[in-house]
């Protein structure tokens, strides 16, 4: 492919993905320089109608609205690129599909009527064919600008599957699980972050989703054998990546019975 167009979408989401693209300072220049970016409204470009190559897109589908404008975005582009927990697994959104999100609505405002939210926070790929995931919350830019010049060559980018706790080794953490009986979910949680929060004493929380072959069930029994209570290990599982299976799955196993959890 020679110089592409992009476009960068946004459903639901708080915008931490398209900030990566903002923020990767020399990067963005060379970005720049492989493609011509046709939409970006939070860079200023404003050209939703645009026919692109690559179609970056962040958020969830959890309005009317993201629905439409995702079937759109999928017409218009050679490929999509989910980028960011939310566009991947629902994100921090889909805990309404494990919670009562309407009691939650209405503890919050005043007048619900003009709220119109889907039942459940879903990721593209459950509406249309994604051509890849980037996961992260935000994603990663290094790996972002990788991922661009793959597709530019028409060969598949090379993304992490294993898990933190390498990424751990390699940057010689100590372990915060073993030393400080800490929640963390790094033994179920794909690499790519660099670390960032072990490196910084505190635990995992899944912001780059589930690693290949994740075993929540041991890890859950583990996290119990620390003296944990079960409310807080089922908790822990839905967080950032809560709309994936094998999380919701620990979470279905560790939790109080619904009722009492929301009480």
């Amino acid at each position: 492919m020679a110089q592409a167009s992009i476009a960068v979408h946004k459903l639901t989401s708080c915008s931490g993905c398209q900030s990566v693209f903002l923020n990767l300072g020399d990067d963005l220049l060379v970005l720049n320089e492989l493609v011509e970016i046709s939409h970006f409204i939070e860079a200023g470009l404003n050209n939703f109608d645009a026919e692109v190559d690559i179609a970056f897109v962040e958020g969830s589908i959890t309005t009317p609205d993201d629905e439409a404008r995702i079937l759109k975005v999928r017409e218009r582009s050679r490929f999509v690129v989910a980028i960011g927990a939310c566009a991947c697994s629902g994100g921090v959104q889909a805990l309404r599909n494990v919670k009562d999100s309407v009691g939650w609505a209405g503890a919050v405002y005043a007048d619900t009527e003009y709220l119109d939210s889907l039942a459940e926070s879903r990721p593209v790929a459950q509406l249309v064919k994604v051509d890849l995931e980037l996961w992260g919350c935000p994603i990663s830019g290094r790996q972002l600008i990788a991922t661009v010049r793959a597709l530019l060559q028409g060969v598949p980018p090379v993304l992490p599957t294993e898990k933190v706790c390498q990424e751990c080794k390699r940057a010689g953490n100590v372990c915060v699980l073993v030393t400080k009986a800490a929640p963390c979910l790094g033994p179920v949680t794909r690499a790519g972050c660099g670390a960032l929060c072990p490196s910084f004493g505190a635990p995992c929380y899944t912001c780059f989703g589930a690693s290949e072959q994740p075993n929540c069930d041991s890890l859950g029994e583990r996290l119990v054998g620390l003296g944990i209570p079960q409310r807080q290990v089922a908790e822990r599982f839905v967080s950032i990546s809560s709309g994936l299976e094998p999380y919701q799955k620990a979470w279905a196993r560790w939790r109080i019975p619904a009722k009492q959890l929301d009480s």
